[in-house]
């Protein structure tokens, strides 16, 4: 990969306005593989991955005039990143047995992000779903999912067996993803902007 500081990106990306098509590889060679890792973690398939990857970088070159160096390039690259995955899961959405292999994969990497990650109401959808399960399953998920303990501290704190606890997070989870299928736009966003946040 190659490291671009920020003098240079400016400097790139001023070359880039004025159709410098080596100044475009430079950029597109020092984000390609960050943006693509991220991609693969929603789309789990190389041939999507290079194909919103392509489209992504048309479209740089496609409002190049229009971008402005004072700005951080690589904010904007990821949140047009961002726009086309979300283009890509509303067209699936109208295949149903696509998006159910969609939200199999993301429902369980949605389970593993921490709260605090979450924006304010989507924490708090995740909360009432969380409230609607029996008191002990309840806790089990809270200790383990939102506090990150492990088995046997749980099992000190309730009282109870690794066996019994991981049936409490099975049906946790199946309840869960059963919950959030019909919140398919939420589930999807809260991963999209997790996998791009710090980049």
């Amino acid at each position: 990969m190659v490291n671009v500081n920020q003098i240079d990106e400016q400097a790139l990306l001023l070359q880039l306005k004025n159709g410098d098509q080596h100044a475009f590889e430079m950029l597109y060679n020092n984000y390609k593989f960050r943006i693509a890792g991220n991609l693969f973690k929603l789309l789990k398939s190389d041939d999507l991955v290079k194909e919103i990857l392509q489209e992504l970088f048309f479209k740089i070159w496609e409002v190049r005039t229009q971008i402005d160096p004072e700005k951080s390039f690589k904010s904007y690259l990821f949140r047009v990143a961002e726009n086309l995955v979300y283009d890509y899961f509303r067209k699936v959405a109208k295949d149903k047995r696509l998006l159910a292999k969609i939200m199999a994969s993301s429902s369980e990497l949605y389970l593993h992000i921490e709260e605090d990650m979450l924006s304010k109401e989507e924490g708090q959808k995740l909360q009432q779903a969380i409230d609607l399960m029996p008191p002990q399953r309840k806790m089990v998920f809270t200790l383990c999912k939102l506090e990150g303990k492990s088995y046997k501290e749980v099992e000190e704190i309730m009282g109870i067996n690794a066996k019994t606890i991981s049936s409490h997070m099975l049906q946790a989870n199946r309840f869960l993803r059963a919950y959030f299928k019909d919140s398919a736009a939420l589930t999807i966003s809260v991963v999209i902007s997790v996998l791009f946040k710090g980049f």
